[in-house]
């Protein structure tokens, strides 16, 4: 067992230096595989930042995986994730770096339980203004929508098709709106655009075309989805 001390509280946590030890493994299957997140309805989360901003939302952690030098470095930092964390685990070096989706680990992980997120109409805000994601691809773009919507004060994101939300890169680029930005789910997106149209909401569609007008032109004003495309341009479809 290893102390780990936070504020006037100590965490006895296990210590795991064997990167085949079946927790890792589960850890690792979660930062690799989308499929594996969905079965499990799990996924795992790097860096203090996203593993606090987890714990302050609300997002419910199994595990915390930390380096002995992280949870002296971030001790106060770090009294979030100690106190939700259902078990906490002290892990070498070479752990961390099984671990890591990044070049430059900070040596914080977390497991977490991936929020249900609603697929229907009902889910949607009728007097919010969303934005609709069709088919993106890139994480890193789907993470950066979601980072910059909350910054701006959308009231959130529908996403149809489109990668992982809850994948390493979606997460870091999201900076954490993902853990706070009202996320629904739309398998099928052209009927949920029909039912959220039928209940007086407006569809914008953002297309690349110069005769398009200027979405610094639109009154976005409440009851509005502005749909964006994919990386590879307009949809034949």
């Amino acid at each position: 067992m290893f102390p780990f001390f936070y504020g006037v509280f100590m965490i006895h946590a296990e210590n795991i230096t064997s990167v085949n030890n079946p927790s890792i493994k589960t850890a690792v299957r979660l930062r690799e595989s989308a499929a594996a997140r969905r079965e499990s309805s799990r996924f795992l989360a790097e860096g203090l930042r996203l593993c606090v901003d987890a714990a302050l939302s609300g997002v419910k952690i199994y595990e915390a995986y930390i380096l002995p030098s992280a949870a002296e470095k971030y001790a106060a930092e770090l009294e979030p994730v100690f106190a939700s964390a259902e078990r906490v685990f002290s892990v070498s070096d070479a752990v961390a770096s099984k671990l890591s989706d990044t070049k430059h680990t900070q040596g914080v992980f977390a497991v977490c339980a991936t929020p249900d997120l609603p697929s229907e109409a009902s889910g949607v805000d009728p007097q919010g203004i969303y934005v609709a994601a069709e088919r993106l691809q890139d994480p890193a773009n789907l993470g950066a929508l979601c980072r910059t919507a909350e910054a701006l004060g959308i009231d959130g994101i529908i996403v149809g098709s489109c990668c992982d939300v809850f994948s390493p890169k979606a997460l870091r680029a999201s900076m954490g709106a993902a853990f706070r930005l009202p996320i629904v789910d739309a398998p099928d997106l052209p009927a949920l655009l029909s039912s959220l149209a039928a209940r007086g909401m407006r569809v914008l569609g953002s297309v690349p075309d110069a005769t398009a007008v200027k979405i610094t032109q639109i009154a976005l004003k409440r009851g509005v989805v502005c749909v964006i495309g994919n990386e590879g341009g307009v949809n034949s479809d």
